[in-house]
């Protein structure tokens, strides 16, 4: 039996690679909340978290106004 093996580390980009992510990331969304469809305030959301071994890939992200994202961190705690 073989055994588990390390853990790899979520691919984390560099700041300028990571910011041609997250504008493709709101060019995929329309430049909308993909909740409430504002087009004000927007920001780039993990789905998984960082912390939680979530990684900086498109499939991983999603386009949130302020407030969804504060609901959405919010909700994730409770």
């Amino acid at each position: 039996m073989r055994g588990v093996g390390p853990k790899t580390a979520p691919l984390r980009l560099d700041s300028i690679s990571y910011e041609a992510l997250r504008r493709q990331v709101l060019r995929r969304d329309s430049w909308r909340c993909q909740l409430c469809g504002s087009m004000s305030n927007l920001e780039v959301h993990h789905k998984q978290f960082r912390s939680h071994s979530g990684d900086d890939s498109e499939l991983n992200m999603i386009t949130l106004c302020t407030a969804c994202h504060s609901q959405t961190h919010r909700s994730d705690l409770a």
